[in-house]
């Protein structure tokens, strides 16, 4: 059983394991309910975000093995069913979900904060990329593709109400789902501007700064051959991953880039304050790190797709590229290193996307559906 007694409000995640936007979101919703507690499948507090230890955290029975607390994506196989058996009373379950959250089975209504349609389920060479990983990946969605597909239609079709945070992220959960959903776009990451700062060892300056998990579609393999065709310009990649080693040797290549991997907020927010900008060059649903970015005044370099057109104002606020290839990313530096920014338009532009307004608005949708209820 999920939870013994009712709750007014109880939260869900897919996994808390990894330091990413989507967790970023849960704590948000963390904090906009603070009484709820926040179930998930998988919790390995060493590699996710540390305030997650004043969350009351509740994972389910497939917790208790260690190998899939540290590689989630092994429990692939498993999570439909250790989902099915999590019933959760509430009166309004709240999932923040990217393909599991949103099958959990609730007493009460039920709405789902989609960050996308399930990437490694309708998107599975994109998600993994090349080499051994692409082939596990690919063999056992060959294998339970299928069910699982029937499964995440049903899921979704169990919702009461669909959020999602951008407007690429509305059209992908009509297309898959058939489902027309409200736009409520995430916070900034919770980094304030404001804080201790650390320096990070082994940073030469001038630098640009990209963030971002090292997973194929990120394209940070594109990045670093870019920044190391603009002169005297240095790169610092934050981040961890499967392709470390793979990056880490072609960073060794090209002389010119730091992988510093997971850092402290102190160091993020050292790394912000003496960056030129950010470089995004990945296929995202929703662009949060601009955001990040711009709440230090910094602009973005970031690729003309996905949730990037929804959080980077050209020419204000940012530059785009048209394709995550070396050159491209490249002219997109030039252009973010050349021009002069309005580092108070950037900020004003970052405080339009507050915490303040997203908890409102889930808040009311809450009250709305507790009111159906």
């Amino acid at each position: 059983m999920g939870t013994g007694e009712p709750s007014s409000v109880a939260l869900a995640h897919d996994y808390v394991t990894q330091r990413g936007g989507a967790e970023r979101v849960a704590l948000s919703l963390s904090r906009a309910f603070p009484d709820a507690a926040l179930h998930t499948t998988l919790y390995h507090p060493p590699t996710t975000f540390p305030e997650f230890a004043d969350v009351d955290v509740r994972a389910m029975p497939i917790n208790r093995w260690g190998v899939l607390r540290r590689h989630h994506r092994l429990a692939l196989p498993f999570l439909a069913r250790a989902v099915d058996r999590y019933p959760i009373e509430a009166e309004v379950l709240v999932a923040s979900s990217s393909g599991w959250a949103h099958g959990i089975p609730t007493t009460g209504r039920k709405v789902v904060y989609c960050h996308a349609p399930a990437r490694w389920l309708y998107q599975t060479n994109r998600y993994a990329g090349d080499g051994a990983r692409s082939g596990a990946v690919n063999a056992v969605v060959r294998m339970l593709g299928p069910g699982l597909r029937e499964w995440d239609q049903r899921a979704a079709r169990s919702a009461d109400r669909y959020l999602v945070n951008s407007t690429v992220i509305r059209e992908a959960v009509r297309e898959v789902y058939g489902i027309d959903a409200e736009v409520l776009a995430p916070p900034p990451a919770p980094l304030a501007a404001e804080g201790a700062s650390e320096p990070v060892v082994g940073v030469s300056e001038p630098f640009v700064l990209c963030v971002a998990r090292l997973l194929p579609y990120k394209n940070v393999d594109a990045v670093i051959d870019a920044v190391a065709q603009v002169p005297g310009m240095g790169l610092v990649v934050v981040g961890d991953g499967p392709e470390r080693a793979r990056l880490e040797e072609r960073a060794r290549r090209v002389g010119s880039t730091l992988l510093a991997g997971r850092v402290s907020d102190a160091q993020l927010r050292w790394l912000y304050e003496n960056s030129i900008g950010l470089v995004a060059a990945s296929h995202e649903d929703f662009g949060l790190s601009p955001l990040e970015a711009a709440s230090f005044g910094k602009p973005t370099a970031a690729l003309r797709d996905g949730g990037y057109l929804d959080t980077v104002v050209e020419h204000r606020t940012g530059a785009f590229f048209d394709a995550p290839t070396a050159a491209a990313i490249a002219a997109g530096v030039d252009e973010l290193v050349g021009r002069k920014w309005g580092a108070a338009t950037i900020t004003s532009h970052a405080d339009s996307f507050s915490e303040a307004r997203f908890t409102a608005r889930i808040r009311a949708v809450v009250e709305e559906e507790r009111a159906r209820a």
